[in-house]
């Protein structure tokens, strides 16, 4: 059962016809990990801050659905699509140091959402994100809650984020790129506690990353995006076996071979760009005439 549903949905920057999301349509089951894949600025992250009703002032919807457990969120008023999304979905951001309000103590900005939103008793949310930090491994949560974000490490601050994530026991969460301003060592623990707390709990991810090697371990399926289009959405196990999108074949060929130290860096071919790039015009005209 489809949790998260993704139908055509559209985007362009406010005042041009510059498409950013192209038709996108994708779903996400109960309990699944899918992964959005594709180059810096093929609108990953556009569509996770789309289903979070978070999407920057120059970006607007021109068309689609987004349903959250049946209900198209675009259709509800302001208010309770926000109440709906608080109440369900939660998100993982990029940057750990930037994303949590350096004059402020982990605490409150754990608890305050529990407080604020959910209704939740003061101690309630306290004795709640103490049990967090505990489950994401950090050791004296007492004192973690106490300290400010730039008392802590980079790998810490990012299992503060999400232990915050799951805080409210959310039935969504979109990770986008949730590795990336770490180091590689700290990414694999952090890959790991993703795995293990999304496990736990049973949540659906929406896992945001253009990295293909970070899909193969968290992932059950996938789709990969090219200039706001998809253009091949699969289980993991079908993808890896036999991609059937050209540019699909060229980003697993141009992933880099960890076992060979000696082997050459393959890039994406030219015509293969050329290919997708002249699919996504005829993708345009045929939408603009059909």
């Amino acid at each position: 059962m489809s949790f998260l549903q993704i139908k055509n949905l559209s985007a362009r920057l406010k005042g041009s016809a510059f498409p950013i999301l192209r038709r996108v349509s994708l779903s996400v089951a109960v309990g699944e990990v899918h992964g959005l894949v594709g180059e810096s600025g093929a609108g990953k992250s556009m569509i996770g801050k789309a289903v979070l009703g978070i999407l920057p002032g120059s970006v607007e919807l021109t068309g689609g659905e987004i349903l959250l457990d049946g209900v198209n969120l675009l259709t509800l008023p302001p208010a309770e699509r926000r109440r709906r999304i608080g109440a369900s979905c939660a998100l993982i951001p990029q940057d750990p140091l930037t994303a949590l309000n350096p004059s402020r103590r982990i605490g409150p900005q754990i608890t305050d959402r529990l407080v604020d939103i959910l209704g939740w008793t003061r101690a309630k949310a306290e004795a709640r994100a103490r049990q967090l930090l505990d489950e994401v491994h950090i050791p004296n949560p007492d004192r973690v809650l106490r300290s400010y974000p730039h008392e802590l490490s980079g790998g810490m601050r990012q299992r503060i984020l999400i232990a915050s994530a799951f805080a409210a026991e959310p039935k969504l969460i979109v990770a986008d790129e949730p590795t990336t301003a770490l180091d590689v060592t700290v990414q694999k623990q952090i890959l790991k506690l993703i795995a293990e707390m999304q496990s736990k709990h049973g949540t659906a991810l929406l896992f945001v990353t253009h990295d293909l090697g970070v899909v193969s371990k968290v992932c059950q399926s996938l789709s990969v995006l090219y200039g706001g289009m998809v253009v091949e959405e699969a289980r993991m196990r079908d993808f890896y076996q036999a991609p059937a999108h050209p540019y699909s074949r060229a980003l697993l060929a141009a992933t880099p071979k960890y076992t060979d130290p000696t082997a050459s860096l393959t890039p994406v071919p030219e015509a293969v760009i050329v290919g997708v790039q002249a699919e996504l015009v005829a993708f345009d005209r045929s939408f603009r005439h059909g």
